[in-house]
């Protein structure tokens, strides 16, 4: 009985340096987490038989987050796991070092493709759905005609009606079905708010408002439009103040109508041009006449250049306009019993009975972990502790070893005796 439970020792030490011996091997290896031997005696009646390996867990816990400055390197911070599908199954990971194939795929070294929540029609991320394997299109960003236009800006106070103007000369045009007549204009302002807007074609057109103050009623000014030089006088509209220099009219934001295809201001190819122009927060004050403020929502057409991963896992495509619109959202996945997971290689994981099922779900929700991009989380194993424990584990083989030995030395010595 002796030999046997030195024997069971001795298995036992064997599986558990095999265990740290794979540790140490994947310290470096990002996402690993690391495994633990467990052991449980055996007894016949009240007679101990000796040791066994009862089961190999893993550790989940964080491992480090390291930087690498590369934008298809995720990390996780806190709890969860990639979805990843791998011909036809689908495994979980906590590797998040992508690159992008030429089809658009965001996949890891061993070709398993990342999932997560695609696009609804209106191009919006469709979050809750059933995940999917996110694809990244290559195409062209098109042009976006500019419907809205906010500005806000400082009108001097101070001007003189009639006095101190300065003058542009503008072309007002004259259409009718037989041909288009130009003829000059001048205009005179005492301040001018210039900026671009986009037509259908993604062109963009120069506006420029220019500002009068009124002759007959105080604390008003006439404002004139004209886009890329050319003026009509439909588009003019006036702003008015309060004894206090606030923005009392107009109450809504004045709609800017721009001639159709054909016609000078837009030339050949483009549809009519309409946007509101929001003066909210504009002011009267003594103080030199300035734009504080400007924003449009139109731009031109632009190819796509890169993709970067938000936090909460939203892919965005990032174009040449310097716009950027999402691909498809990175979903995590969490388990009841992490420990239940059943290890399948390649720092993959597959769902089994003990785990539970999943629990998917949008980064940075419920306990869900949320995803930085350009990092990686390191393995989790500590190095140092894995080396004491092989040392004490080697000094428990050599220990049963050594009782193996003892053993045959009283048998022998028993063997002895009986001749």
């Amino acid at each position: 009985m002796g030999f046997s439970q030195a024997l069971s020792g001795l298995n036992a030490a064997s599986s558990s340096l095999d265990v740290l011996g794979n540790n140490i091997a994947n310290s470096q290896t990002v996402g690993y987490k690391s495994s633990g031997a467990q052991f449980a005696d055996i007894y016949a009646g009240s007679t101990g038989l000796g040791t066994q390996v009862s089961a190999v867990l893993q550790d989940f816990s964080d491992g480090n987050i390291e930087n690498t400055g590369r934008n298809l390197d995720l990390a996780i911070s806190g709890d969860g796991f990639y979805r990843f599908e791998q011909e036809g199954e689908v495994v979980y990971s906590r590797n998040g070092q992508l690159s992008m194939t030429a089809d658009g795929y965001l996949e890891n070294a061993q070709g398993a493709r990342i999932m997560g929540y695609g696009l609804n029609a209106a191009n919006e991320v469709q979050a809750g759905g059933q995940p999917q394997v996110i694809q990244v299109p290559a195409d062209d960003m098109p042009a976006s005609a500019t419907a809205n236009v906010a500005t806000s800006f400082n009108l001097d106070a101070r001007e003189v009606a009639g006095e101190g103007l300065s003058q542009a000369t503008v072309s007002t045009d004259v259409s009718t079905p037989a041909q288009t007549t130009a003829t000059e204009q001048t205009i005179d302002y005492h301040f001018s708010n210039n900026f671009s807007v986009y037509d259908s074609l993604g062109n963009p057109r120069n506006v420029t408002v220019y500002y009068q103050k009124d002759n007959a009623a105080a604390n008003t000014w006439n404002a004139q439009v004209a886009m890329d030089g050319h003026y009509n006088a439909a588009n003019d509209f006036q702003v008015t103040f309060d004894a206090n220099g606030q923005l009392t009219a107009p109450a809504a934001p004045p709609v800017i109508n721009v001639a159709a295809a054909n016609t000078t201001p837009l030339g050949a190819g483009p549809v009519a041009m309409q946007f509101n122009l929001d003066l909210a927060g504009s002011t009267q004050f003594g103080n030199t006449s300035a734009t504080n403020s400007l924003t449009q929502d139109g731009y031109t057409s632009g190819a796509l250049v890169g993709i970067s991963i938000q936090d909460d896992g939203t892919v965005m495509r990032n174009y040449a306009n310097e716009q950027s619109v999402p691909a498809g959202q990175i979903a995590l996945a969490n388990f009841r019993n992490p420990e239940g997971l059943e290890a399948v290689g390649d720092n993959a994981w597959a769902a089994t009975a003990a785990s539970g099922q999943e629990l998917v779900g949008e980064a940075g929700t419920g306990v869900l972990g949320t995803i930085t991009s350009g990092a990686v989380e390191t393995s989790n194993v500590d190095l140092a502790s894995e080396l004491v424990d092989m040392i004490v584990t080697q000094r428990a083989y050599q220990a049963n070893s050594q009782t193996i030995s003892t053993q045959d030395e009283v048998l022998q010595a028993a063997i002895n005796l009986s001749r």
